[in-house]
C-alpha cells in the first residue's frame, strides 16, 4: 500500500478530474492502470485494518463501482471471502467499470445482481452476514439529491450496523462541501483517491468519512502539485 505523504494538497472535484484527464492525455497513462492502483491500495489498506471476510462490495456503476470491482478481486486473490452487491444491473456499466466487471465474471466472483422486485430484502440479508462492507456506489462526480436505487442501498448499508469501507468518499457526499447529498453513507474508514477533498474538512464530514486515508494512484506528483497550484 502506498498512502500519500502528509502534505498532499486538498483538491476539489474539477482539479481530481483534471488529475485523471492529463493523467490519461498528456503522460499516458490508461484508466484501466489508474483504476488498478487506486483499487489495489484500497484493498491492502483494508486488509491492514484487520478486515479477514465475510467482506461484502456494493457497487454502482461508475469509476466508483470499477474501484471496488478491483478490492474484489484484490481480496479474493487474498484468500478472503468476498461477494459483490450490485445496485444496478450489470449491464448498464461502461467502460473501465464494466472492463473489471467482465475480469470478475470471467474468475467466477459471487456476482449478486439487484433482484427484480427491489434492493432491499436481498440487501438486507446478505449485508447482515457481512463483518466489513465496501461501499463503492457512488464517486465524486455525485451531484444533486441522491435518487432510486442508491436511497435504499445506502440506507440498508447505514441500518447494518456493520463497519464500513468507503472508497474515494461516502457515497452520497458532495465532495467540495462536504455535505449529505439527501442521505449519505456512515463510514468508519475512507480511503480515498489522490487527495483530500475539500469537504472532508468540513466539521460535520467526519461522522460520515471516519478516518480518511489519502491513497496514490500513481500519478507523477509534479502533476499534482500543478494543479494544486492552479498553473495547469
Amino acid at each position: 500500500m502506498r498512502p500519500l505523504p502528509s502534505s498532499t494538497p486538498v483538491l476539489t472535484r474539477d482539479q481530481v478530474r483534471d488529475v485523471d484527464r492529463r493523467a490519461i492525455e498528456e503522460f499516458g497513462m490508461a484508466g484501466l492502470v489508474l483504476m488498478e492502483n487506486a483499487g489495489r491500495n484500497a484493498a491492502t489498506l483494508l486488509q491492514n485494518l484487520g478486515a479477514a471476510g465475510p467482506i461484502l462490495i456494493c457497487c454502482g456503476k461508475g469509476n466508483n463501482a470499477g474501484d471496488g470491482f478491483v478490492v474484489a478481486r484484490h481480496l479474493e486473490n487474498a484468500r478472503l471471502d468476498v461477494r459483490v452487491l450490485l445496485a444496478v444491473p450489470s449491464a448498464s456499466l461502461s467502460g473501465d467499470a464494466a472492463a473489471n466487471l467482465r475480469i470478475l465474471q470471467r474468475a467466477g466472483t459471487c456476482l449478486l445482481e439487484p433482484p427484480a422486485g427491489g434492493l432491499l430484502p436481498t440487501w438486507t440479508q446478505e449485508l447482515s452476514q457481512a463483518d466489513w462492507i465496501v461501499d463503492a456506489l457512488l464517486g465524486t462526480g455525485a451531484q444533486g439529491i441522491v435518487r432510486e436505487p442508491f436511497v435504499t442501498a445506502i440506507d440498508a448499508i447505514n441500518a447494518s450496523g456493520n463497519r464500513v469501507f468507503s472508497l474515494d468518499l461516502p457515497s452520497g457526499m458532495d465532495c467540495d462541501s462536504g455535505l449529505p447529498l439527501g442521505t449519505c453513507v456512515r463510514a468508519i474508514h475512507t480511503a480515498t483517491f489522490v487527495a483530500r477533498k475539500p469537504g472532508f474538512d468540513r466539521p460535520e464530514a467526519q461522522a460520515y468519512t471516519g478516518t480518511v486515508h489519502v491513497m496514490d494512484i500513481g500519478v507523477p506528483r509534479s502533476l499534482l502539485r500543478e494543479i494544486a497550484s492552479g498553473e495547469g
